[in-house]
């Protein structure tokens, strides 16, 4: 396993990362240090516990895709391939051999499931966010916090989701999903809205009725017309 270990700020810097909480953020190094040199990790519940990070934290991270999930507890850091890069003298292959087999490198270099892995639900997508994640909680103001000022009424405050963050749920409307129709679904029909989004620039003013409208596969006959080719997705 190499010594170093390299962390680039296209994620340590972006927005998504830094509206975690700070517990959240990092129990995330934790995991990158602990990874072998694949960013597979085979004891993440034993360091979330270790450095006195909560179960919402392990859960942010991976209902926000910076780490993966496997059924066998493995898990592995979505970012590995962007954050390091380690030279073939020093290049240890990872032992979870059928876990890396389940994944596809995309060109910017971050991990993402294959199709198969996807269909035949390899990955768990039983882990459902049966308690509220906390998001930034620090950063909330009072209308946030469920407080009403000057009789309006209180903002939810959402987070956004997918490659291209064009998707925006409260984490009660990403729970309700969840709860419904698996994480994995949810991942799938939320990945299509935002691409669709990205395509086409088109915006929607309730991303959780959009999802539900036509972004799982048994709606696809309720998708716009001329919008997603869903044999490509």
């Amino acid at each position: 396993m190499a010594e170093r270990r390299m962390f680039t700020k296209k994620i340590t810097e972006s927005d998504a990362f830094l509206d975690l909480p700070l517990s959240s953020q990092a129990l995330y190094f934790h995991l990158n240090m602990a990874a072998d040199d694949d960013g597979f990790v085979n004891n993440p519940k034993k360091i979330q516990r270790m450095i006195g990070a909560s179960e919402d934290d392990y859960k942010l991270l991976i209902a926000k895709s910076f780490v993966l999930m496997f059924e066998s507890g493995v898990i592995v850091v979505k970012h590995w391939k962007m954050h390091n890069y380690i030279q073939n003298d020093r290049y240890h292959p990872t032992v979870y051999e059928e876990e890396k087999g389940m994944l596809e490198v995309k060109q910017n270099g971050a991990y993402t499931l294959s199709q198969n892995a996807v269909d035949t639900k390899c990955i768990q997508d039983v882990y459902k966010m049966d308690t509220e994640v906390r998001l930034g909680k620090d950063r909330l103001d009072k209308d946030s916090l469920g407080e009403d000022r000057g009789g309006k009424k209180p903002r939810t405050p959402k987070s956004t989701y997918g490659e291209y963050k064009h998707v925006r749920l409260s984490d009660d409307e990403f729970k309700r999903l969840c709860d419904e129709f698996g994480l994995m679904e949810t991942e799938k029909a939320i990945k299509k809205v935002d691409e669709y989004c990205q395509e086409t620039g088109k915006t929607y003013k309730d991303y959780n009725l959009t999802i539900r409208r036509w972004g799982f596969d048994n709606k696809k006959s309720d998708a716009p017309k001329g919008g997603i080719d869903w044999s490509k997705v």
